[in-house]
């Protein structure tokens, strides 16, 4: 009986784990996500215009 309860303890710890580093990852994307769209709003026209030489070059 004690060994059941160990094994249910361990099987509950160990989801719990796999939960939060699911959330870590999704926090993680959700910053990078973040950063690349305020650094296209900055940059956008500037990323715009390189384009158009290189294109017009081409």
């Amino acid at each position: 009986m004690l060994s059941h309860f160990v094994h249910r303890a361990f099987v509950k710890v160990r989801g719990e784990e796999e939960g939060q580093g699911l959330a870590e990852y999704a926090l993680i994307l959700a910053l990078i996500a973040i950063v690349a769209i305020v650094a296209l709003l900055f940059l956008g026209s500037q990323i715009s215009s390189k384009l158009s030489i290189v294109g017009n070059a081409i």
